[in-house]
C-alpha cells in the first residue's frame, strides 16, 4: 500500500458514462490528494444519495479531488473502471462493488498499490484498507421487531421482497428478519419475492403473487423503492389493511421518510450510505492518522410516524463540539482485569494511547467481577467524566448503570466486548473484534488443513460463560464445521479464559473421554497453553497427536507454535487504544460515530510463526 505525495493538477469531472482515458495527467493547483470513486450504478436512489454525499463532503476539502466512474451495474465495466482509475494516478480508491466475489481480485490488486475503501458490499478477505457499510443483519432484525410490534400476539402473515438474489445485503437482511420472526411462532413468512432493488419489478411481481395469497398482514421490502412498488400493486388490486415496511429512509419527495409521513409505509430504517464517511476516512488514511479500524458499520435509525412527530427525523442538525475550548477530555475506562496476555496488552495500549492523545484517563480494574465494573462506572458518573468506555465481563446485567450514564449525559463506548440490552441507545458505539468471524476462521483453518475424511473429535475450551467472545466464537466455529459431518465437538467446557482453568478442564476431559481426541479449539491462547501441558502429561504430543488452534495470537502462542505444540493462532487484536482515543476525540469534536468498528486481524499458522513474530507488539 502506498500514499503518493502531492503533485500538480488535473481537471476532473463526474464521468457518469465511465472513464474514457487512462493516461496519467498533471493535477490542478492546490490538489494534494487524487481519489478515484468507482460506483456500482447511478440508477438506485440509495446509490445516487451515496454519490451526492461523496461530492458534498469532498467540496469541504479543497485539497482533495475525486474522479467518479459509473459501472452501470456491469461487473466487467467496473473492473475496467478500476484499472483506468489506477492508471490515472490516484492516491486512494473508493469502490462500491457490483459483486463482492467478482470484484475481489481487482480490489486486491489495487490494494497492493494504493489504499482502498470498500463501500456497502465487502469483498472477500481483508485485502483493503477500510470497509464502510450498513449493518444489514441488524436492519433485518429491526424490521422483524417492528413486524412483531405491529401484529402483537395475533397470528400474522408476511411477504418478504428481497433485493438481488444472493447479494450479501439481501442475504443478511433476510437472515436478520427470520432470526427475529423465529422467536414469534404466530408470525409466518408465506412468500419471498426477488425484485432486484427496483420499484417497478417489485410492483409487477407483487401484483402477480397477491392474486394467489388471500391473507397478507405485512409486506417487508428490503428497500423503500420496492416497498413503494409493493404498495402500488396492492392499491391497484384493491387490497386494503396491509402494512408496509422498507429500508433506506432517504429524505426528499419520493424518499422513505416522506412515504412514512404520508402513511404509505408503517416504518422504514435509515441506511446510511457511507459516502460522507468515505471521504473523511480517506483523508485520515492519506494523512496517516492512528486508530483507523478495518471495518465500520453505520448506525441505522427507525423512522415511524411517531418518530417523525417527536424528532423531525430527516432534518439535518448542526454538529457542535462537545468540549469547552481549552479543557482536556476526561475518559473513564473500566477494564475487566488482567486475566491473560491479551488483556495486559489491551490495558497497556489504552494507557499509552491516552497519554499520547493528551486525554486524561481514569482507569479502574474490575478484577473479573461485574459488580466491580458497575461500581467503577458509577464512580465515573459521579466524577462527571466526558466519556465512559468499558470492556464488559459478561453481556447481561448492565441496563441500570448504563441508564444512569445516559441520564447523566455521558456517552458509553463498548471496547472489545458487547452487551445484550433491550435499549441500544444506552451505548454509543462498539469497537473491537468480530468474534463470530474469529470462530469461523478457526473452523476454516481446521477443516482446510486437517483434510480428514475420517472422524475428527474436537474438544472446545470455551471462555467465560455469558461473555460475548465465548458466545460468538462458539457460533462461528459451529457454523463452519456443520458442513463437515465428520468433524464433531465431543466436549465443550469453560476454562474462563484462564491458563490454569484450561489445564484443569483439559486434564479432566482427557481422563474421562474414551474416544480419541483429534483437535482442540481454544477460545484464547492462555487456555490453549494450559491444555498443551495437560496433553503432554497424558503422554500425547500436542501439535501432532492433537491439533490445536487458539484465538488471540499473543507472544505465548507464537512461542508454542515455534516449539511445534500449537498449530494455528487466529488473531484477536488487543491494541485498541489508538482506535478508542480517535473515537473519543472525534465524538467530542462533534462527529457522529458508527455503531460498530472492527479492528484488523490475521491468521497465523505454525509454519510461518518464526517469521510472523518479528516486530509484533504483543
Amino acid at each position: 500500500m502506498r500514499i503518493r505525495a502531492s503533485a500538480p493538477a488535473v481537471a476532473l469531472a463526474v464521468l457518469a458514462a465511465g472513464l474514457t482515458s487512462c493516461a496519467q495527467a498533471p493535477r490542478e493547483a492546490g490538489v494534494r490528494y487524487l481519489v478515484g470513486f468507482s460506483q456500482a450504478n447511478l440508477t438506485e436512489p440509495w446509490r445516487l444519495a451515496m454519490t451526492e454525499e461523496v461530492k458534498l463532503e469532498a467540496a469541504l476539502h479543497p485539497d482533495i479531488k475525486i474522479i467518479y466512474a459509473d459501472a452501470a451495474d456491469s461487473t466487467n465495466r467496473q473492473i475496467d473502471d478500476v484499472q483506468r482509475l489506477m492508471d490515472y494516478g490516484i492516491d486512494l480508491l473508493i469502490i462500491s462493488p457490483t459483486d463482492s466475489r467478482a470484484l475481489t481480485p481487482i480490489v486486491r490488486e489495487a490494494y497492493s498499490k494504493v489504499p482502498v475503501i470498500v463501500l456497502d458490499r465487502a469483498v472477500e478477505g481483508y485485502d483493503y484498507s477500510l470497509f464502510i457499510g450498513p449493518d444489514n443483519e441488524r436492519l433485518g432484525r429491526e424490521a422483524g421487531g417492528v413486524i412483531s410490534e405491529l401484529l402483537g400476539n395475533r397470528a400474522g402473515t408476511v411477504i418478504e421482497v428481497q433485493g438481488r438474489s444472493g447479494s450479501p445485503p439481501a442475504l443478511a437482511r433476510s437472515h436478520g428478519l427470520r432470526e427475529v420472526l423465529a422467536k414469534h411462532p404466530n408470525l409466518k413468512v408465506v412468500d419471498t419475492i426477488v425484485a432486484d432493488w427496483l420499484r417497478d419489478t417489485a410492483e409487477d411481481k407483487v401484483a402477480a403473487r397477491i392474486r394467489t395469497i388471500p391473507d397478507i398482514d405485512v409486506i417487508f421490502a428490503q428497500n423503500d423503492a420496492m416497498a413503494f412498488g409493493a404498495w402500488r400493486a396492492t392499491r391497484v388490486a384493491g387490497r386494503q389493511g396491509i402494512k408496509f415496511i422498507g429500508i433506506d429512509g432517504l429524505p426528499g419527495p419520493t424518499g422513505g421518510i416522506e412515504l412514512v409521513r404520508r402513511h404509505v409505509l408503517s416504518a422504514t430504517f435509515t441506511c446510511p450510505t457511507g459516502g460522507k464517511e468515505a471521504v473523511i476516512y480517506a483523508l485520515d488514511i492519506l494523512q496517516r492518522k492512528e486508530g483507523i479500524p478495518k471495518k465500520i458499520f453505520l448506525r441505522p435509525e427507525k423512522v415511524t410516524p411517531d418518530v417523525l412527530v417527536q424528532t423531525q427525523a430527516g432534518v439535518p442538525h448542526s454538529k457542535l463540539a462537545r468540549l469547552p475550548p481549552g479543557r482536556r477530555i476526561v475518559l473513564g475506562f473500566a477494564q475487566i482485569g488482567s486475566e491473560s496476555e491479551w488483556r495486559v496488552a489491551n490495558t497497556k495500549s489504552v494507557k499509552s494511547a491516552a497519554a499520547k492523545a493528551g486525554i486524561e484517563l481514569l482507569f479502574e480494574d474490575g478484577k473479573q467481577h461485574q459488580e466491580n465494573q458497575i461500581a467503577a462506572i458509577r464512580s465515573f458518573i459521579r466524577r462527571k467524566v466526558d466519556v465512559i468506555a468499558f470492556s464488559p465481563v459478561v453481556e447481561k446485567g448492565w441496563e441500570e448503570v448504563l441508564r444512569e450514564a445516559k441520564e447523566a449525559g455521558i456517552p458509553v463506548i463498548l471496547s472489545d466486548r458487547s452487551v445484550d440490552l433491550s435499549d441500544d441507545s444506552l451505548w454509543l458505539t462498539f469497537m473491537g473484534s468480530d468474534f463470530v468471524e474469529e470462530g469461523r476462521r478457526a473452523g476454516r483453518w481446521l477443516v482446510e488443513n486437517m483434510k480428514a475424511s475420517g472422524p475428527v473429535n474436537i474438544v472446545e475450551l470455551v471462555g467465560t460463560i455469558g461473555s460475548a467472545p465465548a458466545i460468538d466464537r462458539t457460533i462461528g466455529f459451529a457454523e463452519v464445521i456443520k458442513d463437515y459431518p465428520n468433524y464433531k465437538v465431543i466436549a465443550s467446557e469453560s476454562g474462563d479464559f484462564l491458563r490454569t482453568q484450561g489445564y484443569d478442564v483439559m486434564k479432566k476431559i482427557l481422563a474421562g473421554e474414551s474416544r480419541k481426541i483429534n483437535a482442540v479449539f481454544a477460545h484464547n491462547d492462555d487456555m490453549a497453553i494450559g491444555a498443551i501441558q495437560a496433553i503432554e502429561e497424558a503422554g500425547l504430543k500436542p501439535g501432532k497427536d492433537v491439533i490445536i488452534v487458539s484465538i488471540d495470537a499473543a507472544h505465548g502462542a507464537f512461542k508454542a507454535m515455534i516449539d511445534g505444540k500449537l498449530s494455528c493462532a487466529v488473531e484477536c487484536n488487543p491494541l485498541l487504544g489508538p482506535q478508542l482515543m480517535k473515537a473519543v476525540k472525534d465524538y467530542m469534536s462533534g462527529k457522529d460515530l458508527p455503531i460498530r468498528m472492527i479492528t484488523a486481524e490475521g491468521v497465523f499458522p505454525a509454519a510461518t510463526a518464526r517469521q510472523d513474530i518479528k516486530g509484533r507488539e504483543y
